[in-house]
């Protein structure tokens, strides 16, 4: 046997060739499932494969072990093609528990491979887990393929000699998992084994189980009797350049530093952790090279008040949060949008209302953040629709607020903030630069400065406080439009609202046309945003391949809307908008283009199946 640098591995069994698979680890909290998932899909995407992710959560902080609310998972696919979903239907599972395998196994294909660490099939966990008999014992898993592995006993026997106690040899059972899965997928141990020395270099005792460990795991799956065969999945052919696995969240947070350098600006961020968007505060808190200032506040209403104080001092501000935390922002939101400063807002949503379902996904706060502030308020929303591309996003948010100073919000989810996949690594000076002006100083003889004065995009001036002659008044009362002093007049309230209003919606020249993937008309249309991005794609090129006259588009902006979007809906005799909630997007496309869209709607914390879109396109279709 030997093992090839950060490529896949020989074996001497038979080696099956497959286009894609879909693995996921399932295990109690602390069982290192995300850990197992993240060395497998780094190791697969140094492999050459197109990778994407999905990470799940359990959200109570401390269930009991061996509780069906204690279960946490991660799938992930790769493939030897372009994918754009972490795969529909498992192929192979790993259940440390039969916790795991309750809450699990009705996404694993039949004739899937499921292997169960057997050591944890026993009267306590079977249970707590609700099962009256031994799954692994009767015939309710005939129709998968079930390998029965005592991972607990193998690795307390890998890791004899080291000193550990038994609880430290047990955190050793997902190297274990992660050393048969990389045998039975062709994957190298090489990458998993330098992480394990720099993650462990001053644990040397640990370093040295976790080794014996994947390595035990690895060779088991090589001698056993019981698996006949590996599978490989050879290298995808990805556009040529440099790639980096990462996650939604970091590359929010990537983009938001590219965009502090291509506008001069110094970064601020003022937040207030919660699940999921804290990722974008602890990434950015890592990246103090770069000028980044990062607050934790107190509260959401401090984190926004004080990222419109950076924004008043002139520099790039941001503020994060989930839908809760945007409730709580509503007012600061609406100050700045009265104050007229470019910032940025983020709403990583999750499924509610109120606390709801922190950790899994939803895009339930479409109409709260394009309605939900007092008063007539309106703010630029843009949606990101993939992990990679929330770098992209995070620039072209930036890019507008600064243009037409305003806060523009950034729509993200659970789903695509926990995912990963390739990002490729642009090059800095293939980014197109955002230039940001300040007025300069004026002498006392010059005509008075005018704060609320406009160019061709309604936009006002951004000046710096301190600067000689500049001195204006800003606050969340009403200004008079020109020279910002507060104004009662009902006839200049009705103008700066509606001034406003232009303004945003003169971002939508800004922002490029919408485009069609397939037929320019016909009967179908497949309109998405957000997380639902790539099951709509590899839906609808399933549906062409089918031959079925059905075309895609994806709306990133959806306030303002693309200036060609009406022309789109007009050409198609039906809309499917697939939405992980109860139809947003749909009441806002039906209140302004008054088309009679077609819904499809999910609640569930988990993001569309292929098929279901599928499914629901052909019955449209007839």
């Amino acid at each position: 046997m030997s093992t090839s640098t950060e490529g896949q591995t020989e074996s001497t069994k038979e080696v099956v060739q497959i286009e894609e698979a879909t693995i996921r680890f399932c295990g109690d909290s602390g069982d290192g499932m995300q850990l197992a998932g993240t060395q497998l899909t780094n190791t697969s995407a140094l492999a050459g494969n197109d990778v994407a992710t999905f990470p799940d959560f359990p959200a109570e902080i401390r269930a009991p072990r061996g509780t069906l609310a204690g279960v946490s998972g991660f799938q992930i696919s790769f493939a030897s093609r372009d994918i754009f979903t972490p795969g529909e239907i498992v192929d192979a599972m790993v259940a440390m528990n039969p916790a795991a395998l309750k809450t699990n196994l009705a996404d694993l294909k039949r004739g899937g491979v499921l292997i169960a660490n057997s050591d944890m099939f026993v009267k306590k966990g079977l249970e707590q887990a609700g099962y009256e008999t031994n799954p692994l014992a009767d015939d309710s898993l005939d129709s998968y393929q079930l390998f029965e592995v005592p991972m607990t006993k193998m690795t307390r026997l890998a890791v004899e000699g080291l000193d550990l106690t038994m609880k430290e040899a047990d955190r050793c059972r997902n190297f274990f998992a992660m050393g048969l899965v990389f045998w039975l997928y062709g994957r190298s141990l090489d990458p998993t084994l330098r992480f394990i020395e720099s993650k462990f270099k001053r644990l040397p005792a640990i370093a040295e189980a976790n080794k014996r460990a994947l390595n035990t795991g690895y060779n088991y799956g090589e001698t056993t009797d019981a698996f006949t065969s590996s599978y490989q999945v050879e290298k995808a052919k990805l556009t040529p350049g440099t790639y980096r696995n990462m996650t939604g969240n970091e590359l929010s947070a990537w983009g938001l530093i590219a965009a502090a350098k291509l506008s001069n600006k110094e970064l601020f961020l003022g937040s207030y952790p919660i699940t999921p968007a804290s990722d974008i505060l602890h990434e950015l808190s890592r990246r103090k090279e770069f000028g980044i200032r990062t607050f934790q506040a107190e509260d959401e209403i401090a984190a926004v008040c004080s990222a419109i104080g950076a924004a008043y001092a002139g520099h790039m501000a941001l503020t994060t949060s989930s839908g809760p935390g945007i409730a709580l922002k509503g007012e600061g939101m609406g100050l700045a949008v009265m104050m007229e400063l470019p910032m940025i807002i983020i709403n990583v949503q999750r499924g509610g209302p109120s606390t709801g379902l922190p950790t899994k996904t939803e895009q339930s706060d479409l109409l709260q953040v394009m309605f939900g502030r007092n008063g007539e308020c309106p703010m630029p929303v843009i949606a990101a629709k993939s992990p990679s591309d929330c770098f992209q996003t995070s620039i072209d948010a930036w890019r507008i607020a600064a243009r037409l100073m305003t806060p523009v919000m950034i729509l993200s989810d659970g789903y695509i903030a926990n995912g990963s996949e390739p990002w490729r690594i642009p090059k800095f000076s293939d980014l197109e630069p955002i230039p940001i002006s300040h007025p300069g100083p004026r002498a006392d003889d010059d005509e008075p400065f005018m704060p609320y004065a406009r160019d061709e995009m309604l936009a006002r001036p951004w000046a710096l406080p301190g600067t000689v002659g500049l001195m204006h008044r800003v606050g969340g009362l009403e200004k008079s439009d020109g020279d910002g002093n507060v104004c009662y007049d009902p006839d200049n309230h009705q103008h700066m609202i509606e001034t406003r209003a232009k303004k945003v919606a003169n971002a939508a020249k800004l922002i490029g046309p919408l485009e069609v993937m397939g037929p320019e008309k016909g009967k179908l249309l497949v309109l998405s945003w957000g997380g639902t991005y790539g099951s709509c794609r590899t839906a609808v090129t399933q549906l062409q391949e089918e031959g079925q006259e059905v075309a895609h588009a994806h709306i990133r902006w959806i306030n303002p809307f693309p200036e060609n979007l009406s022309e789109i809906l007009s050409s198609y005799e039906h809309v499917l908008i697939p939405e992980l909630n109860m139809g947003q997007l749909s009441l806002l496309i039906r209140n302004q283009f008054l088309i009679n869209t077609i819904n499809l709607n999910k609640v569930k914390g988990k993001p569309f199946a292929v098929e279901e879109i599928v499914v629901k396109a052909r019955d449209i279709l007839g």
